[in-house]
């Protein structure tokens, strides 16, 4: 496989039905164009349907052919969650993007802390009850925060802790990896066709990171982020790349540059908590409990 890669080495996607969670901007919203961009029948998962309307006919205009459904999901949501997957019928790629950082302590409508919730574990129960219909791929975003990040199963929703933003941030973000790695499994012994990978873009300048709420600290950040990051076009090149049938399950793909900042996709590395199949087991029964889905094959 060739190291420098780009979104014009994708091949050919036409008849693919591929559903990008939180479709409306940022990364998400540039997976959408570039699946359109290759023939694949994208699905807008969105949490506002007029706005998602809006970049589908987006999508349609700049691509003169393509016309991309939109489904409602709040990813926050269990009971938009199942709708969602109730509605959907036959896919083939699952690209599990939706994120937030949370700014305070907040939980969803479910009780679930706001990061944990909306990162992992309505990603997580989408994924288990879509496996009957997905048929080639589930890829997962997530973050180098991951590295900084404690899986806490006794106070995962910072109930009794201390909570601050890069803590629930990092700890949803390990969450997705031990997610991916359990996933993976789980489907091998299952002797299921269907792969997986995990990707995190680098720093992209989607607003999602590197927002402080300290006015002159976010100035700076931003400032840095103009010459450091990469951008969302960039940062979903990541995304694509992982969806290339010479990728294979279980990869973790990120960006080739200086401390995966920014650069081209590659497969990279695991850190060794990122590999601990003893707490993704854990981590699994849990989300089973909170989420009230299994293991769908």
């Amino acid at each position: 496989m060739k190291t420098r890669w780009s979104v014009a080495n994708l091949p050919r996607m036409d008849g693919k039905r591929v559903v990008v969670t939180g479709a409306t901007n940022g990364i998400g919203w540039e997976t959408a164009r570039g699946l359109a961009r290759v023939g694949a029948q994208v699905v807008l998962a969105v949490r506002d349907l007029d706005r998602g309307k809006e970049r589908a006919e987006q999508i349609a205009d700049e691509t003169r052919g393509a016309h991309p459904e939109v489904v409602e999901l709040d990813v926050a949501d269990l009971s938009s969650v199942r709708r969602c997957a109730d509605g959907l019928g036959p896919l083939d790629i699952l690209v599990n993007n939706a994120g937030v950082m949370a700014s305070e302590r907040r939980t969803t409508v479910d009780g679930f802390e706001m990061a944990l919730g909306t990162n992992f574990l309505g990603p997580f129960a989408l994924t288990n009850l879509l496996l009957p219909q997905i048929a080639e791929r589930v890829v997962i975003v997530g973050s180098t925060s991951h590295k900084t990040g404690e899986i806490n199963l006794d106070d995962p929703h910072f109930e009794h802790r201390t909570w601050t933003r890069p803590t629930s941030y990092s700890q949803s973000k390990l969450a997705d990896m031990l997610w991916a790695l359990e996933l993976d499994r789980r489907l091998r012994k299952a002797g299921s066709t269907i792969t997986t990978a995990i990707t995190h873009p680098g720093w992209a300048t989607t607003g999602i990171l590197g927002v402080t709420g300290i006015a002159p600290l976010d100035k700076v950040i931003e400032a840095a982020g103009a010459v450091l990051a990469n951008t969302p076009e960039q940062g979903a090149a990541v995304t694509l790349y992982a969806m290339n049938p010479d990728v294979p399950s279980g990869a973790y793909v990120g960006p080739d540059g200086r401390f995966g900042l920014r650069g081209d996709p590659v497969l990279v590395g695991r850190t060794p908590k990122a590999c601990d199949f003893r707490t993704a087991g854990l981590l699994w029964e849990f989300a089973e409990r909170e989420t009230g889905t299994e293991f769908g094959l």
